[in-house]
């Protein structure tokens, strides 16, 4: 008799018991993966930032503006291929098919030269570059806002009153699963001639800049910064990726109740599996007095119950695996793509949340059952033979 099969033999003995067990298991599991995947997909678009691009921004606040003739002084430093802008709009649907989703006016020569992993087909680009009030929606908005190439799209805003009529001239598709298919954008210069604009008149919001070599991104970032020092609207350049991040300066704290909470879900799985163990070692003392009366040793007793205990941690562990690829990356997954795009613009549990949830399991499944196992093994011979119960 061998540890393996000493442990699968024994596991069901007590088959409610156990399953319950699993199944709790197989709950935290899941859980943890959806809170992991939660905070993965908040960081998903900086940790997939092109690493030759750079953003600029005012250095005081993302919400304060730049005059745009800065965006000619970023294309003349040394270093730089191409450089864009854009501007927030604040967009709102008039007839409430979508709460929210990310609008912005951005420059129609070069923001998909610079963003190019937001795919536009060549016709609907020059259809963009020729028509005023254009717009270029990704494929989620589209579908859920009911439009195609060709249709008036009537939007609102929350910095700009009134109501805004665009033309549908294009689609785009995202090349990367970081991008967000659940924005639009159109041109700057339809915002900055509309009389509704005036506050805002000849303003960006930020600049993105791609330059020829990613590792020389911190010294060009300097220049950007230094060029710009005795002006009175003075900018802060970063990587992409650091860009990307700010914005989720205020979800900081929101991040960090999730890594806790994930981490209580894990302590309550480990006492669930802790007392079932402890439970079925009390009820074995007897079993395992006989065991040690007939020659096995103390780590033989451990060894049986630590055993026992990674192999139902395996067993819910692996089912959490099923329900988390069936519930989260099969059915909540795309629901959320598709109607919380802005946020999540791609929500699957990552191949390294669920490796990480089944390490932890059996990490925990071990630890539930050190007490238990360390307990039985060092109770004498003779006590354990003469308790029944």
């Amino acid at each position: 008799m061998n540890l393996m099969t000493y442990a699968r033999r024994n596991v069901f003995r007590r088959r409610g018991r156990t399953i319950l067990t699993i199944l709790g298991v197989a709950m935290a599991v899941m859980i943890f993966s959806g809170i992991r995947t939660v905070v993965a997909s908040f960081e998903a678009g900086a940790d997939a930032a092109a690493k030759d691009r750079i953003a600029t921004r005012h250095k005081n606040s993302i919400v304060m503006l730049l005059p745009k003739r800065y965006i000619d002084d970023v294309r003349g430093i040394q270093g730089v291929k191409a450089a864009t802008w854009a501007v927030w709009f604040g967009s709102k649907d008039p007839k409430k098919r979508t709460p929210f989703f990310a609008a912005f006016a951005s420059d129609h020569e070069s923001w998909f030269t610079v963003m190019d992993e937001m795919a536009v087909e060549p016709a609907a680009l020059a259809e963009w570059k020729s028509t005023p009030n254009g717009a270029i929606l990704g494929d989620i908005l589209a579908k859920t806002l009911q439009v195609k190439p060709g249709d008036r799209l009537t939007i609102q805003s929350d910095i700009y009153p009134g109501d805004w009529e665009f033309k549908v001239v294009g689609i785009y598709q995202a090349t990367r699963k970081s991008v967000d298919r659940n924005s639009m954008v159109f041109r700057w210069d339809y915002l900055n001639n509309d009389p509704r604009g005036e506050v805002m008149r000849d303003k960006i919001g930020w600049v993105l800049t791609r330059i020829d070599d990613a590792k020389a991104s911190a010294a060009i970032s300097k220049s950007i910064d230094t060029n710009f020092d005795d002006r009175e609207d003075q900018t802060l350049t970063m990587s992409e990726r650091a860009f990307q991040l700010s914005f989720l300066g205020a979800f900081a704290s929101v991040l960090k109740a999730f890594d806790v909470v994930s981490a209580i879900i894990l302590l309550i799985m480990a006492l669930i599996l802790a007392n079932t163990i402890a439970t079925a070692a009390r009820e074995r003392t007897h079993e395992y007095g006989v065991l040690r009366a007939v020659g096995f040793q103390p780590g033989h007793i451990v060894g049986f119950i630590v055993g026992e205990s990674v192999l139902i941690a395996v067993l819910g562990g692996l089912a959490g695996v099923l329900l988390t690829a069936g519930l989260i990356n099969g059915v909540m997954g795309p629901a959320i793509e598709e109607n919380m795009g802005a946020l999540f613009p791609y929500f699957r549990a990552p191949i390294g949340v669920i490796a990480l949830a089944l390490v932890l399991t059996i990490v925990l499944g071990t630890l539930a059952a050190t007490i238990p196992a360390l307990q039985a093994s060092r109770r004498k011979v003779t006590d354990a033979l003469r308790r029944v119960d």
